[in-house]
């Protein structure tokens, strides 16, 4: 049977640590968390391998050295509302959930909503929510954000998720173009516009829809 403590400890020390990722806020949340319980039952005994995970169909969770090297890029503080687009089973929700005022995870998939929906109540996060809608859209609702967290590879940020940054907002994700690795990247909103800047390479799976369109060569 796998000592999921000793695993959870295993990738803070091994893969997260030793990877740039100082702040002690987003390490104690990431110690406090069970990844296994939101990953499929048959796949836990990988809940905490150093590569994306498959959850099923084109979905991924996000590795954990990318995901946490991201979200201290994002610097969330306590009075933030975050957005986690492509949440998935919710692992990244639950994660901004401990670092934020309100964390929303937005999924297109209904059954995935439901089992982050599920996962959450029973791990008692009351701070955070998962809504149904398409990820290119954003969830207006809750909006602007502070922080929004682009949960997998897209060829290019949506705007509409440009779009819903608050003012000194940040958003994290990875934007890959080609078919080589990507570039995690974060987007800062400064006096109505945004920049971003890169700041690793990344081979993170791309987001079911968001893979670059095919190019045709006559």
């Amino acid at each position: 049977m796998t000592d999921f403590a000793a695993a959870r400890h295993n990738m803070i020390e091994g893969q997260i640590r030793t990877n740039k990722v100082t702040d002690p806020a987003l390490l104690d949340a990431l110690a406090a968390l069970p990844r296994e319980q939101f990953v499929p039952v048959e796949r836990r005994s990988a809940a905490y391998i150093d590569e994306d995970l498959r959850l099923g169909g084109e979905r991924y969770m996000m590795e954990p050295m990318v995901l946490a090297r991201l979200l201290q890029a994002a610097e969330p503080a306590r009075t933030d509302v975050a957005l986690d687009v492509g949440c998935a089973t919710g692992y990244a929700t639950a994660a901004l959930a401990r670092l934020t005022a309100t964390a929303i995870g937005l999924e297109s998939d209904a059954a995935l909503a439901r089992a982050a929906t599920e996962t959450l109540a029973r791990l008692s996060i009351d701070n955070a929510i998962v809504v149904e809608g398409k990820l290119a859209d954003g969830y207006r609702k809750h909006g602007p954000y502070d922080v929004i967290l682009v949960n997998g590879a897209v060829a290019d940020f949506p705007p509409a998720l440009l779009d819903q940054l608050a003012e000194g907002g940040r958003l994290v994700g990875v934007r890959r173009p080609g078919s080589g690795p990507g570039a995690a990247m974060l987007v800062l909103k400064r006096h109505g516009a945004v920049a971003g800047r890169t700041l690793f390479e990344a081979a993170t799976r791309y987001l079911a829809g968001f893979a670059p369109k095919p190019r045709f060569a006559f």
